[in-house]
């Protein structure tokens, strides 16, 4: 069977567009929350008339959950390079901590989570609950998955890892709340991040 070359050239334009239309939604959720966002929002963001999103979006909740799949897809994904390349373990948990507390200071006020929380609070269905608890199941495997680097290099011992994985989860995800609220600096971050690598079990 020949594939039509046309037909390919098509299908990466369309791709290519909607992945133009995500991320200048990713922009206006990001300054604006989900519950503010509106389809001129993104609209004007992106440049690409109302017909042309009804095209490939039927609504602003339809393009949030496409920004939050891709974000689940690429969240991490420094991260788990640095784990394929197999980087020693206290450089990538430098890193990871580094990235939460840049993030904590300079860019909550410009991030999706405000966005993601009042979708969670708006849309209390069990499809909501189970987007909630996927991207947080997501968070801890990645910890846990570079606590699993540490017990390879021989740093830690492979003792209450994942509780310590879900312990890490929590309190990034209550930072992240205070640090929308204001009511956070960075030095409560760095002692909170002190007291996280004080649970790990080194050898």
């Amino acid at each position: 069977m020949t594939t039509n070359p046309q037909s390919i050239k098509t299908k990466d334009k369309k791709q290519q567009k909607r992945e133009a239309i995500i991320e200048s939604a990713k922009v206006v959720f990001s300054q604006k929350g989900l519950i503010d966002a509106t389809m001129k929002d993104i609209i004007e963001e992106c440049g690409i008339s109302r017909g042309g999103i009804y095209l490939y979006f039927n609504s602003v909740d339809e393009i949030f959950l496409a920004v939050l799949e891709q974000r689940a897809r690429r969240k991490f994904d420094d991260v788990r390079k640095m784990i394929a390349d197999q980087v020693p373990f206290e450089t990538i948990l430098d890193q990871y901590f580094a990235d939460h507390r840049d993030r904590l200071l300079h860019s909550i006020s410009d991030s999706m989570l405000r966005a993601m929380y009042e979708y969670y609070y708006t849309h209390k269905t069990a499809a909501s609950s189970s987007l909630q608890e996927a991207q947080l199941t997501e968070t801890k495997r990645t910890i846990h998955e570079i606590f699993q680097v540490g017990v390879a290099q021989q740093v830690l011992k492979d003792e209450d890892l994942d509780v310590i994985a879900e312990n890490y989860m929590f309190v990034i995800e209550g930072l992240g709340i205070l640090a929308l609220t204001g009511h956070i600096n960075e030095t409560m971050i760095n002692n909170q991040f002190t007291m996280m690598r004080r649970l790990l079990p080194y050898q």
